[in-house]
């Protein structure tokens, strides 16, 4: 008799029955939230707290990635941590920047100028940065759930 893990890792290898991207198989698990709030509400909502609900909506995108294959929870963590540092963060809305739209740079925009204050050891430019990625995602997943997928999959994410 084989052992969860076990079953896990031999089902690994096997293509999703539906037809999604890991990307958008990642995120489908959340889609139906972000439906409940008109476009009109979503407009009201400060980049502050799209950057709030960005971050969280990120991590958890990273931390499902790097989920699979099974791991320790301290290599989890280190993979996670790396990820979602606004180091690294930054180098992700940088890379991005050539394929967003006009509406989604001012999205960006306008979280890059809600970011006030940081952390000491951070450079204000980068924190900046990352708070505009954070803003970004939080926007997408409200108003456009394929094009937030479309973008991170571009970020090809090290896994």
């Amino acid at each position: 008799m084989k052992s969860k893990e076990e079953e896990l890792l031999d089902g690994q290898d096997e293509t999703p029955k539906e037809n999604l991207s890991w990307t958008q198989a990642l995120l489908a698990t959340t889609a139906p939230l972000s439906q409940q709030i008109s476009l009109s509400q979503v407009q009201q909502i400060s980049p502050n707290a799209l950057a709030y609900l960005g971050d969280a909506i990120y991590e958890v995108y990273v931390r499902m990635l790097y989920l699979l294959p099974l791991q320790r929870p301290e290599t989890y963590h280190r993979l996670v941590v790396a990820q979602v540092r606004a180091e690294t963060q930054a180098l992700h809305l940088r890379s991005l920047t050539p394929h967003l739209r006009d509406t989604e740079l001012e999205i960006v925009r306008r979280g890059r100028n809600a970011a006030i204050g940081r952390p000491k050891r951070l450079d204000p430019e980068i924190y900046q940065q990352a708070t505009s990625l954070e803003t970004l995602i939080g926007y997408l997943y409200l108003t456009d759930y394929q094009r937030l997928t479309e973008l991170l999959e571009i970020l090809h994410l090290n896994k």
